[in-house]
């Protein structure tokens, strides 16, 4: 399982790419994202299978929110996902949550102000002087 983000470059969009490996599909026909990005609509959000038997889908999402999700397999078993950035407890089942964060990290947010370059100017050097070359006897 995995969350891969990337951010818009004016900040305000994360898209994540949910992922649920083979082995944490256990053979599922069908795997749903659910979460409140869709209203926890168990439908909503289909997975694509790959050849390898893992499932994925691209959600695109406001930044600086968290979202809470998990994943519906064949209609009847929810999982959570092993990476997710936390867990949270459940408000309506005696069960966690996961948590996708969208905050926008420092490294990634970008600059607004204009980036000058640095010129950098090399000394004036006078090419090394040829050696002569070796006769041949």
């Amino acid at each position: 399982m995995s969350l891969k983000k990337t951010y818009s470059s004016d900040g305000k969009k994360c898209t994540v790419v949910f992922t649920v490996n083979a082995e944490a599909a256990a053979g599922a026909s069908k795997v749903y994202l659910v979460g409140e990005f869709n209203s926890w609509d168990p439908t909503a959000t289909p997975m694509k299978k790959d050849p390898a038997g893992s499932f994925s889908v691209k959600k695109q999402l406001e930044t600086n929110k968290e979202y809470q999700f998990r994943y519906c397999l064949d209609g009847n078993i929810w999982i959570n996902d092993w990476k997710a950035d936390k867990y949270v407890r459940s408000e309506l089942a005696n069960d966690d949550n996961s948590v996708v964060d969208t905050t926008v990290p420092k490294a990634a947010k970008v600059s607004k102000k204009p980036t000058s370059k640095a010129v950098t100017k090399t000394a004036d050097k006078k090419p090394a002087a040829k050696k002569p070359a070796a006769k041949k006897s």
